[in-house]
């Protein structure tokens, strides 16, 4: 079986990168990144800069234009299918061509993740989301990962899923997000895996336990999937905890104890003596940072007139060094709550974090974004990416997973 990837919602390549640190023969076949609405498409720039552009099987090069418009059965075939995709809402209804046929919400991306497996049929995919999935919508808790897990099932895959903190794992960031690890049941992985319960999945024998140790997997509860898509889309509801498996239907999900490694911390990210730029020298500016970093209770009405107290409690400031950081948005270095203000080590003045340090956060190369991309995409671009030495853990175990097929 050959190592081959194929990279959906590609960013600038924090799945790849986190595979080619292994230097042991991934190739990526084929990505895809398009921003919409972009003037500038700057991630796929970046992208294209470090590891050049990719055909499709006809020679063609689409990879920077929208996925929805991508012939699937003309991506070339590859093992493995990965993608950090954004939480949406996933609910279908029966299409009206088809009573058997699925039409999720337009512009909902995990469809074209679903219309890629189905046309090229992948024995693994890692894919990666935001936390929340697991608990969204408020209004059925558990739907729309219930409708991913379903669509899975229904293409004869297995799923293992855990919430994983990055600084838990050595990273700089306190960063939690959903991995999902999907394999095809007729693989010698999947026939092998099938002999185990779900607590050993969870505990030892799966992947997200070898590539992020447990000590114990609390209680663990289950849940059953209608095998139609629509009616879990219009039923199903269920209390996903940070870890679980799924396989032929049967979910198992738990809380589990993470064996968790040294973070690197905030401090050891910083540079020294930061250009200018970053350093917040006007007063009135650092008047509204105080504010904004600050515990506030502000009263508010909503729509219907019912008047209620809006507070929150304050964020240090600056940013200790410490800790880890916190978790990066896309807003990173624009005036507001999330963004990380810190004491600059050579010159103890309060400054952002500038575009290297956010790149350390995520785990990247020092400059990765520094492709003629505006500091503002470099931080919209970081808020965006992953924590590549989590993909890079992940690719260790599943090397020994290929070796074993092959």
């Amino acid at each position: 079986m050959n190592k081959t990837i194929c990279e959906l919602f590609a960013g600038v390549g924090g799945f790849r990168l986190g595979f080619e640190r292994l230097n042991s023969g991934w190739e990526t076949k084929w990505f895809s990144q398009w921003e919409p609405g972009a003037r500038t498409q700057w991630a796929h720039n970046c992208y294209v800069e470090h590891f050049g552009d990719s055909p499709d099987i006809k020679g063609e090069y689409h990879t920077g234009e929208d996925i929805s418009d991508m012939k699937k059965e003309n991506i070339p075939n590859h093992t493995l299918l990965v993608g950090g995709f954004p939480c949406q809402d996933y609910s279908v209804a029966h299409s009206l061509s088809s009573s058997k046929g699925l039409e999720g919400k337009k512009g909902v991306l995990w469809w074209q993740i679903r219309d890629t497996i189905i046309a090229k049929e992948p024995p693994f995919c890692i894919f990666e989301n935001v936390d929340r999935l697991l608990k969204s919508p408020a209004k059925q808790r558990g739907r729309d990962f219930g409708v991913i897990l379903a669509c899975l099932n229904e293409l004869d895959y297995s799923v293992e899923w855990r919430v994983v903190n990055a600084a838990e794992y050595g990273a700089s960031q306190r960063r939690r997000r959903t991995f999902i690890f999907a394999y095809k049941n007729d693989t010698k992985y999947g026939k092998v895996q099938s002999e185990y319960n779900a607590e050993n999945i969870m505990l030892s024998e799966g992947l997200m336990a070898k590539a992020f140790p447990v000590n114990a997997v609390e209680s663990i509860t289950h849940s059953k999937l209608d095998s139609d898509v629509v009616s879990v889309s219009d039923h199903f509801k269920f209390d996903f905890k940070r870890g679980g498996y799924m396989t032929n239907g049967e979910i198992y999900t738990a809380n589990v104890q993470e064996e968790k490694e040294e973070p690197t911390l905030l401090g050891e990210i910083l540079v020294s003596n930061a250009d200018e730029k970053y350093f917040i020298t006007d007063d009135e500016r650092m008047k509204k940072w105080v504010y904004l970093k600050g515990a506030k209770k502000i009263p508010r009405k909503s729509k219907d007139g019912h008047e209620y107290v809006f507070s929150e409690g304050p964020i240090a400031f600056p940013d200790p060094w410490d800790r880890p950081g916190r978790t990066m948005l896309t807003s990173e270095s624009t005036l507001n709550r999330s963004t990380h203000v810190v004491s600059d080590p050579g010159t103890g003045k309060l400054r952002i974090l500038t575009p290297i340090e956010t790149e350390r956060l995520q785990g990247f190369d020092d400059d990765w974004t520094n492709t003629g991309m505006p500091d503002r995409m470099r931080y919209f671009c970081m808020g965006n990416a992953l924590v590549v030495p989590m993909v890079t853990r992940m690719g260790k175990v599943l090397d020994d997973i290929i070796e074993n097929e092959n």
